[in-house]
């Protein structure tokens, strides 16, 4: 996955003629600002991979194919009922804090709320529940991320094992631009690289405000 955000259209094109067809933004009115510049590439795939707020889930169904980020689930219902309100079925994956910061969403992997999340997934039609995704602490040196990645693996293969109603567990969203062969070791199946990518962040007059 390219992750785009802050990436002027231009530059996003030249990636989608360069071939990549995966994108991920972090945050719906960035998104919003840059879709009509982007509408005809009609191949190109767009998840939402940041955190998302409960009073964007409207707007985040109409412009993504999938949410590789729901860390609630309040999240869940509210993604829901606007994918049913839609008309649409959206794929989502559970992000989990492997790390327990507090300064990042995600669920704790060992959470009531995890279970609970897990325990509601066959009432949630409008979503397809396709794995997990987690963004671990950073380190400088990229295999002091591999316990976290190896965690993420192992809850879930637990959670497949379970065989739960609903819930496909065949997606690992894990590993960035400066650790992402750590994490394809570890059994990522989906690697969000941005700066490898585009180099450095542009800013671009794009907004800052959080959605």
């Amino acid at each position: 996955m390219a992750v785009s955000k802050t990436q002027p259209p231009q530059r996003i094109r030249e990636a989608y003629i360069a071939g990549q067809r995966l994108f991920g933004e972090n945050r719906v009115q960035e998104f919003v600002s840059k879709v009509e510049a982007l509408r005809d590439l009609q191949a190109a795939e767009w998840h939402m991979i940041g955190h998302l707020q409960t009073n964007k889930t409207s707007k985040a169904v109409e412009l993504f194919q999938a949410v590789d980020s729901v860390d609630s689930l309040k999240l869940a219902e509210k993604l829901n009922a606007a994918a049913r309100d839609s008309r649409k079925q959206i794929e989502v994956l559970i992000e989990i804090n492997v790390g327990g910061e507090a300064a990042k969403s995600g669920l704790a992997p060992e959470s009531k709320e995890f279970e609970e999340l897990l325990s509601a997934v066959p009432q949630f039609e409008g979503l397809a529940f396709r794995g997990l995704m987690t963004v671990p602490p950073f380190a400088d040196d990229p295999e002091r991320a591999r316990p976290y990645f190896r965690k993420l693996r192992q809850l879930r293969d637990a959670v497949a094992a379970r065989n739960l109603s609903g819930i496909s567990m065949v997606q690992l969203s894990m590993g960035m631009s400066h650790d992402f062969e750590i994490a394809i070791e570890e059994g990522s199946t989906c690697v969000r690289v941005g700066t490898a990518i585009f180099g450095e962040r542009l800013n671009q007059n794009l907004p800052h405000k959080q959605p």
